[in-house]
């Protein structure tokens, strides 16, 4: 499977490194595209500004720009919180988009999407307070309207970016749990 993974608002540190490798050692190809020039965060406030300046309509340039010169063989889109809306984004907008993996992340849903069911798997917290449960169901309702066949998985007691082992907020046992699933999901596609 060929995999465009995009980074959180930490930036395209060692960790997303690690999940591409990770992926890789699976027997996929992976990118990870840089879309914040280098920069990195130490913090994810110091990662939103750094989102916040490049702007999301340059951001979203970037990504397809990255995704471009691959995505006429079918790209599974994955995404890191940030990079998990980045690439929702680029899937419900790319007809040949084999599937959608979101770790931590989701996105508001252009009026004007729609696929024709394309799987979609989401592992967010439990609770996760860049994703409440209000909002997970409007998004699961919405994704549904537009043709994606979606999972969800939720992981009780686990920090935003649980998956992320540089972060206070890296729970190993769900962690393990969410890549078991993922992986899978990538083999059924």
């Amino acid at each position: 499977m060929d995999i465009m993974l995009f980074h959180s608002t930490y930036g395209l540190t060692p960790s997303v490194t690690a999940a591409a490798e990770r992926l890789r050692a699976a027997g996929h190809r992976v990118w990870t595209p840089d879309l914040f020039d280098g920069r990195t965060a130490a913090t994810v406030e110091e990662g939103m500004a750094l989102r916040d300046a490049l702007g999301k309509e340059e951001l979203l340039k970037r990504a397809v720009l990255a995704a471009a010169p691959y995505s006429d063989q079918g790209l599974v889109y994955m995404g890191l919180s940030f990079g998990a809306s980045v690439a929702q984004t680029l899937a419900l907008g790319d007809e040949k988009a084999r599937g959608l993996l979101l770790f931590h992340g989701t996105s508001d849903i252009a009026e004007s999407a729609a696929v024709d069911e394309l799987p979609v798997q989401l592992h967010v917290a439990e609770p996760d307070p860049f994703e409440t449960d209000d909002w997970l169901s409007s998004w699961y309702l919405r994704m549904g309207q537009v043709g994606a066949d979606v999972e969800v998985y939720r992981y009780r007691g686990a920090g935003h970016l649980y998956t992320d082992p540089e972060l206070p907020d890296y729970d190993a046992e769900a962690a393990e749990r969410t890549w078991a699933v993922a992986l899978a999901f990538l083999d059924s596609l």
